[in-house]
């Protein structure tokens, strides 16, 4: 594989990771949340994430890539604190969403990050500019419950 797909499938599993750590996450808000609408909103957005998962592993392999398998160690910690949080809360709906908010506005900056090269190709391009912009409708529903939990 030459050096430039190497660099983009790096970027691409970056993104991958993200969406792996996205979709966990949003199973564990599921577990953790008692209010039947926002399980079923968090359940909803687990498999938005399992389904760029999916697309994403398409384009990497395209491009000659390996597909990452696993979380990051970060996304780890994130879940833990969303654990944290829930027990020390009593599950608190608005607490679990915050969290939730943090970790959508993370992906946003790795996929703006990833829009911004001049080197990705355009299909995974339009992949990864879809995404984004779904990721960016959650966030903006997530902050709109924020709001009406206050």
């Amino acid at each position: 594989m030459e050096d430039r797909n190497k660099e983009i499938t790096g970027v691409l599993n970056e993104l991958l990771e993200r969406n792996y750590d996205a979709e966990k996450g949003y199973k564990k808000a599921a577990e953790d949340i008692d209010n039947s609408l926002l399980k079923d909103f968090f359940t909803d957005y687990s498999g938005q994430r399992y389904n760029f998962g999916h697309e994403l592993k398409e384009e990497i392999i395209k491009l000659g890539g390996e597909p990452e398998k696993g979380s990051a160690v970060k996304a780890d910690l994130h879940r833990a604190w969303i654990d944290i949080k829930s027990i020390v809360t009593g599950k608190d709906t608005e607490a679990v969403v915050s969290e939730c908010v943090r970790g959508e506005k993370k992906a946003l900056e790795d996929y703006e990050d990833a829009l911004r090269r001049t080197d990705l190709p355009a299909t995974s391009r339009e992949v990864v500019q879809r995404q984004h912009d779904q990721i960016m409708a959650a966030v903006n529903r997530l902050n709109e419950i924020e709001k009406l939990a206050d």
